[in-house]
């Protein structure tokens, strides 16, 4: 079952994902949740920019779905009227900017900020076996990578997003879609210590560089992990060999929430001292607007406003200009799973 989408008083306890994560601390997290759930649902002007275009959309259901290709279709266009097409539109306009993407929704073309179909077939050769397994999507914005893993068929993938805009988008999304494997909670990566030993996968894209304490967001996501489970990790990163990392004294590349931006080398000791396995960079490369540009759905400023425009390999900071960094690592099996399978 998804989260209800009006959060009224009937189902507003409802929390069915639980289930599936036994490991939880259950009491302290339902507590959280409903706590954050409440908090939501006052009428305060903030939230209701976003709850009402949610709800006027929200007795539509898409009869057909694609979630394998490049973009994700929730609906086709001849399924309902060009005057409630209309009404989709206006919707959807107010969950700008859309930063992740692309999303065709009745027809209706959405071209995000972010290629993100490009991040995730980097992801897709190196994607474990997600059948039947439970997942986590640490900061997952309006959920285009979780609707991208229902193809490998998951029990369930857990959005983690603490922002209203997003919480709202991926739930007007999802009430069209209807996937009950997919839930997502108005949750940080600061709370993963209430899930320990929960999940079999986790995706931290485009995260650790916004976080004050890389390293302890890197332990909380191995405490989260199932002995034996995997973590798939994008980072913004600089160039260079050695193992360093940047720290703006304002801003990189205009982003003000951005702390330490490290190498593939530093990033790949940071998992190693926090006790990953097997870690592994399979991608690297460095960013462009081809990849991250001013679109319709997302007007204001992008990539090509924060690198220097007289030397592209620096930011408009004079920092070198940011690359992408992709790792695989996993937790390691327990002693007493060693001995079950026999090793």
């Amino acid at each position: 079952m998804t989260f209800p989408f009006d959060l009224d008083d009937r189902h507003l306890e409802e929390i069915p994902f639980l289930e599936l994560l036994p490991s939880a601390r259950h009491d302290r997290l339902r507590a959280l949740i409903l706590e954050k759930r409440r908090w939501i649902s006052q009428p305060k002007k903030g939230f209701l920019r976003y709850r009402e275009p949610m709800l006027a959309i929200s007795h539509l259901r898409a009869r057909d779905c694609d979630f394998a290709g490049d973009i994700v279709r929730i609906g086709r266009g001849d399924e309902i009227s060009g005057q409630e097409r209309d009404r989709v539109r206006s919707a959807l306009r107010c969950f700008m900017p859309w930063r992740k993407g692309p999303f065709s929704v009745f027809g209706i073309d959405i071209d995000a900020e972010w290629r993100s179909e490009r991040k995730w077939n980097r992801i897709l050769p190196e994607l474990p076996d997600l059948r039947g397994r439970t997942v986590a999507d640490i900061g997952c914005n309006n959920g285009y990578y979780m609707f991208r893993m229902l193809p490998q068929r998951p029990a369930l993938v857990l959005g983690f997003e603490p922002s209203i805009q997003h919480f709202h988008t991926f739930h007007t999304l999802n009430s069209l879609a209807g996937r009950r494997e997919l839930a997502l909670e108005p949750l940080g990566i600061e709370h993963l210590d209430l899930f320990p030993d929960c999940f079999d996968v986790i995706f931290c894209l485009g995260i650790l560089y916004h976080r004050p304490s890389p390293v302890e967001a890197l332990r909380s996501l191995h405490a989260a992990l199932r002995p034996g489970g995997t973590v798939i990790i994008e980072s913004q990163a600089i160039p260079g060999d050695e193992p360093v990392a940047l720290f703006p004294a304002r801003t990189y590349a205009k982003v003000p929430g951005t702390w330490f931006v490290p190498t593939a080398a530093c990033l790949g000791n940071w998992l190693a001292r926090t006790g990953f396995a097997d870690i592994r960079c399979f991608c690297s490369h460095p960013m462009s607007s081809r990849e991250q540009r001013r679109t319709e759905w997302m007007e204001f400023e992008s990539y090509e406003d924060f690198i220097d425009k007289q030397n592209p390999e620096l930011t408009i900071e004079g920092y070198p200009a940011p690359w992408r960094v992709f790792f695989k690592a996993t937790k390691k099996q327990s002693r007493s799973d060693n001995e079950v399978i026999g090793l």
